[in-house]
């Protein structure tokens, strides 16, 4: 009965979110046009207030994620998704409470993390936007298309990795590895300035080599058919090229969200929201994103963390390290670097 509750809050969750989803988009619109300033700052506060909303909805209903009536059934999945929580001589309305936290806390904490590394995964696309020159009316149909494609692939990332996580528990030392790594050189390079060269990225050399593209682009169409031959046109390209990036992109932010959670449910619940209202946080943040000058030094910490947390897991457990602590870490380390750029910006080199 639990599995049938399980796959079945599941399925209500992705209709619900399709649905909220097609709507932001515009798939029922086809007449594309430039996002502005103002649509985009109404879908940001709506995809936040979603987002925090399901935080709550966590606290009073969690226990429908799993279908969870029993006690037993609560320590079950303490014990498998390996939860920071005891509910040793507690009743069954009591230990659900004490579940149903946690499992909002993991939740929240996670979208905070996926929200913000997301951020640094704008100034990708914006690259590749600029490199590839889409016109900004196109902007719009390109991310309706790569998010989507982001919701099947980071179900594939998370479910797998979990399972693999659940198997195999060293692979969380080399998630830890990844993302200490990822974070020093995020910090080493946080000065350099990141270019794309659209002849050289390997997308397209893979493209240009098995398919027939179009030299140009044709309005906000993906394929074209001249003199009876199919060709793809460099709109397409931009979009695979997209990605790409967002798999090498998920490398990153998912093994992070495992040093707060192992519930793949979970997981993926807070990756569906921060990537669900990247379309609308793209077009809110492009043209102020250079201003937090900051903001990669806050997510190189902020990878290095996570990564180390993932390492010393089991020491940090038994000092009594929670979900909530994490939290609060995470929390300090983005508002330091976003005050400080606001506060303290560097000062601009004055030619001699």
């Amino acid at each position: 009965m639990t599995g049938i509750n399980e796959i079945g809050f599941f399925a209500v969750f992705l209709v619900f979110i399709f649905a909220i989803l097609l709507i932001d988009l515009g798939v029922f619109s086809k007449n594309g046009h430039k996002v502005g300033f103002s649509e985009a700052l109404i879908w940001s506060v709506v995809w936040i207030a979603l987002s925090v909303g399901f935080y709550f909805f966590l606290i009073h209903f969690g226990y429908l994620v799993h279908g969870i009536d029993t006690l037993a059934e609560i320590q079950f999945r303490i014990d498998e998704f390996k939860h920071p929580i005891n509910i040793s001589g507690l009743g069954f309305e009591d230990a659900l409470v004490v579940y149903e936290k946690n499992l909002a806390l993991e939740y929240i904490t996670g979208y905070l993390i996926e929200k913000s590394l997301s951020v640094d995964n704008i100034f990708v696309i914006i690259l590749i936007f600029y490199a590839f020159g889409v016109e900004e009316k196109y902007y719009k149909l390109v991310l309706i298309w790569g998010i989507l494609g982001a919701v099947v692939m980071r179900f594939i990332f998370i479910f797998t990795g979990a399972a693999l996580v659940r198997q195999f528990d060293w692979i969380l030392y080399i998630f830890g590895g990844i993302l200490i790594f990822t974070g020093i050189k995020l910090f080493l390079d946080r000065n350099k300035k990141d270019q794309i060269d659209p002849s050289k990225h390997p997308v397209v050399r893979f493209a240009s080599k098995y398919f027939n593209v179009h030299k140009q682009f044709v309005g906000h169409k993906f394929f074209v058919k001249i003199d009876g031959k199919k060709y793809i046109t460099p709109l397409l390209i931009v979009l695979l090229v997209i990605e790409f990036s967002d798999v090498i992109f998920a490398v990153d932010s998912i093994p992070a969200i495992f040093a707060v959670s192992k519930d793949p449910y979970i997981i993926f619940f807070s990756n569906i929201f921060a990537i669900l209202g990247l379309r609308a946080l793209f077009f809110l943040l492009a043209n102020v994103l250079n201003r937090f000058y900051y903001l990669k030094i806050g997510l190189a910490v902020l990878l290095t963390f996570i990564g180390l947390k993932m390492l010393v897991h089991e020491p940090l457990k038994e000092l009594g390290f929670q979900t909530v602590h994490s939290l609060y870490v995470i929390l300090g380390i983005l508002s330091i670097s976003v005050l400080a750029s606001v506060f303290f910006p560097p000062k601009e080199k004055t030619g001699s």
